[in-house]
C-alpha cells in the first residue's frame, strides 16, 4: 500500500488518479483512507504532518514530491537508515532555466534600471550590451543547475559554474571548493543560486561573499532562502555595490509583511515559483522508481543524508 499526502487535499485528489493509472497493480490511498498503518509500504509526500512516519511500522521508503529534502531530513520521526528519494527533475529544470534566463536577460537589457527610471519619470537610453559581455556564475551544478548553466551558455553568455566537488559541464567553466567559489564570485556579473539547503550551504551567501561580487552585479536566488543573509544583501543594495536582486526563496516564507525587501526598488520578488513540480512528470518518475524497487533494482534519486541531498 502506498500513501500519498500533501497539505492540500485538492493536490492529493489530483495525484491519486494519476498514480493509480500509472501503476494499476498498486494500491494508492490518501491519509484519511488509511485503516491499517502497518500495511503502508511507501509514502509519497510533500509537507507531511508531524509524527506521520513514526506511526508506519513497515515503511520501506519515502518519495519526496520535489527536489529539496531539507525539511524531511530535519524531522525526528524518520529512521536514519530509511531511504528517501527526491525528484531529479519532475519538469522543474526547464522552469528554472526560464526563471534564471528572465533575470539574466533583464540585467543584460537594463530592465531593472528602466523600471526605476519609469518610477522617477526619467527618459534615458542606456548603451546596449551583448550576451557575451555578461559573465554569469551558477551556484550548484546538479541536474537543475547543469540545465541552467548549459542553457545560458547556449544563449551566448560567459558562464561559470560552481559545485562542492569537481564537475564537468560542456561549454561551462566549472569550479569547485572554497578557492573555486572565491574565483566564481569575483567574475560573476550575475550570480544565480540554485543550490539546495544543506549544512554546508546554509549561510553561504554571507556579507563577505556578497561584497566579493563585482560592483554593479545582480543576485538571483532560486535555491533556498537560508543560503542568503538578507540583511547583508540589503546593505549591498543600499550602498549601490549590487545593482539588483531577483529573489524567489526566503529565510521565512511567506516573506513577512514588514520585510524591507518588499519595497526595495532594486528587488524583484516572486513567491517560490521558480520551479514547481509538474504532476505528470513527477508521477512518471516516481512510478518508474517504484517499479525499479519492485524488480530489486536500485532506485534513482536516493538522498545521501551526509550531503543533505
Amino acid at each position: 500500500m502506498i500513501l500519498i499526502h500533501t497539505p492540500s487535499p485538492k493536490e492529493v485528489a489530483a495525484y491519486l488518479p494519476l498514480f493509480r493509472a500509472a501503476l494499476p497493480q498498486q494500491t494508492f490511498i490518501a491519509l484519511d483512507e488509511m485503516r491499517d498503518p502497518a500495511a503502508v509500504q511507501y509514502v509519497i509526500t510533500w509537507g507531511p504532518p508531524p509524527a506521520l512516519f513514526a506511526g508506519l511500522p513497515r515503511l520501506e521508503a519515502v518519495f519526496a514530491l520535489g527536489a529539496g529534502v531539507d525539511k524531511l531530513l530535519a524531522r525526528d520521526d524518520l529512521p536514519p537508515q530509511l531511504p528517501i528519494y527526491r525528484l531529479l527533475d519532475g519538469g522543474m529544470a526547464q522552469q528554472m532555466v526560464e526563471y534564471v534566463r528572465v533575470g539574466v536577460l533583464g540585467y543584460q537589457r537594463h530592465m531593472d534600471i528602466y523600471r526605476r527610471q519609469q518610477a522617477a519619470g526619467v527618459w534615458k537610453m542606456l548603451a546596449p550590451r551583448l550576451p557575451s559581455e555578461v559573465r554569469v556564475g551558477v551556484l550548484g551544478l546538479g541536474e537543475i543547475g547543469r540545465a541552467v548553466a548549459q542553457a545560458l551558455a547556449a544563449d551566448g553568455y560567459a558562464v561559470s559554474g560552481w559545485s562542492r566537488t569537481p564537475r564537468q559541464v560542456p561549454a561551462v567553466d566549472c569550479l569547485f571548493g572554497d578557492e573555486g567559489l572565491d574565483e566564481l564570485l569575483a567574475r560573476s556579473d550575475v550570480l544565480a543560486c540554485v543550490l539546495p539547503s544543506t549544512p554546508e550551504t546554509q549561510g553561504l551567501l554571507n556579507a563577505s561573499r556578497l561584497a566579493a561580487l563585482p560592483a554593479g552585479a545582480m543576485l538571483i536566488n532560486a535555491g533556498r532562502g537560508d543560503l542568503l543573509d538578507e540583511l547583508a544583501l540589503l546593505y549591498q543594495l543600499d550602498n549601490g555595490h549590487l545593482r539588483c536582486a531577483q529573489l524567489d526563496v526566503f529565510a521565512s516564507e511567506p516573506l513577512p509583511a514588514d520585510s524591507r525587501l518588499w519595497q526595495h526598488p532594486a528587488v524583484t520578488i516572486t513567491p517560490h515559483i521558480a520551479a514547481i513540480t509538474l504532476r505528470q512528470q513527477a508521477v512518471t518518475q516516481i512510478a518508474a522508481n517504484l517499479e525499479r524497487l519492485a524488480a530489486g533494482q536500485e532506485g534513482l534519486g536516493l538522498v545521501l543524508r551526509a550531503r543533505g541531498y
